[in-house]
């Protein structure tokens, strides 16, 4: 029996030792399923505070409940560590290291190098390699195919490699880990075998691909697809707001439509880790086949740009109170990129404040999700959404639609609200002090 062939049955009867490299949004999740599937996992991260929080049982990630955690440490099944010497004893290799563009919107591989370079000196005959970072087509082939034989051992015949992307959505109850559909594509269909076995044990549906290429487009396509829709959406609030309409009341109208329309809708920017960044992984591959992606580069520029716009808005709503941007007393609701997590991951309300603050406003916010966050040098710490600051505010700007904010008391207190998430739609009273995007 192959060492591969092996790995199969290891796999089968639970005995098989998974490593996850990577304890973020995507990493932890995986990491905590794998274990309470049966599998002893190991945990790999550089950031020393996440595997001392994990060590004393604590989570740092929302999706992921203390009481999973605490469950699988007390049978030994996880565990967290900074040092990579432990990768030896693996049989499984999960990479879910961050995948960031670099200033010029380039590709930055540098992450997923380094994991491979760990996993090279280490790697031995039977064990299975799989990256779920997003990146452009052909990374698992090009980056790590020769990095890993240059040991003398062949993909496919002593040690198989899949790339399977990711489909984490954070803070979405209804679907989770497990019941998301997880797409696999391996270097050979022995390693897409592989791969489909070993998620299977966690996943109630496995969707094998012909490659770890085609495998890499699925993801690609998905968050480009979301993403030149918003890109539409957030064009139409343009539109809508030039004719003098309400960009909500066209939406909910053309959702009523049961066939031939999916519903997206405007806001202040994209966020998150995929959405702003996926489409640039592809239009970045396709520039070296000299191929322009435009539909991507023209959903790249509205996104972009609706930051700018949103205090655009806000200057003018200002303006007509005969207010300045410059010292006005400006409080936004939400810094998070989604309602009800606290993510922050190229959220739009950091390009948002950033923006005000370079125009002088004295900028404030409130997050029940997000203590404290940085941007452009600038320390922010939450602040209580108590009646005098609603009161003593110039302007509230709500950038991320969280579901325990009261509305209706925000509207009644604030002297004017401009709404980017149509958080206000069921509020009742007080619509004249409404703006919405």
């Amino acid at each position: 029996m192959s060492r591969l062939e092996e790995l199969r049955e290891r796999i089968a009867s639970r005995r098989a030792r998974i490593g996850v490299i990577g304890l973020g949004y995507v990493g932890l999740p995986l990491g905590v399923e794998f274990a309470k599937a049966g599998f002893e996992v190991v945990g790999f991260d550089l950031d020393a505070q996440k595997v001392r929080s994990l060590d004393e049982g604590h989570s740092y990630i929302e999706d992921v409940p203390e009481s999973d955690l605490h469950e699988v440490k007390a049978a030994g099944r996880f565990s967290a560590t900074s040092n990579f010497a432990a990768l030896t004893g693996l049989d499984v290799i999960n990479i879910c290291v961050p995948t960031p563009l670099t200033r010029t919107r380039d590709p930055d591989v540098s992450h997923m190098a380094a994991a491979v370079e760990e996993i090279r000196k280490r790697l031995h005959g039977g064990q299975l390699i799989i990256l779920g970072s997003t990146t452009y087509p052909g990374t698992t082939h090009e980056l790590f195919v020769q990095a890993l034989e240059e040991t003398g051992l062949t993909v496919g015949t002593d040690f198989s490699l899949c790339f399977a992307p990711e489909r984490i959505d954070p803070g979405n109850e209804r679907f989770a880990v497990r019941n998301v559909p997880k797409v696999v594509g391996g270097e050979t269909p022995l390693c897409t075998e592989l791969g489909c076995a070993v998620f299977e044990t966690i996943f109630d549906e496995v969707v094998p691909v012909s490659s770890t290429q085609c495998a890499e487009m699925v993801k690609l396509l998905e968050n480009t697809f979301r993403a030149i829709n918003i890109g539409l959406a957030n064009e139409v609030a343009l539109m809508c707001q030039r004719l003098g309409l309400d960009v909500w009341e066209v939406i909910e109208a053309a959702a009523t439509k049961p066939y031939g329309f999916m519903k997206f809708v405007p806001g202040p920017g994209l966020g998150g880790h995929c959405i702003p960044v996926d489409p640039s992984y592809l239009s970045w591959k396709m520039k070296s086949l000299d191929f322009s992606a435009r539909f991507i580069e023209l959903a790249t520029e509205i996104n972009s740009g609706m930051p700018q716009h949103v205090v655009d808005r806000c200057a003018a709503l200002l303006n007509e109170r005969r207010l300045a941007v410059n010292g006005a007393q400006i409080l936004v609701i939400g810094v998070a990129y989604k309602k009800d997590v606290g993510d922050m991951r190229e959220s739009p309300a950091l390009d948002v404040i950033a923006l005000l603050a370079e125009r002088g406003a004295d900028i404030a916010y409130h997050d029940p999700h997000v203590r404290e966050f940085e941007v452009a040098g600038q320390g922010y710490k939450g602040i209580e959404l108590d009646d005098n600051v609603l009161h003593e505010s110039d302007l509230v700007v709500i950038l991320t639609d969280h579901g325990e904010i009261d509305y209706e008391r925000v509207v009644r207190l604030a002297p004017h609200v401009f709404d980017t998430r149509n958080a206000t739609a069921s509020v009742t009273t007080g619509r004249e002090k409404i703006t919405r995007l």
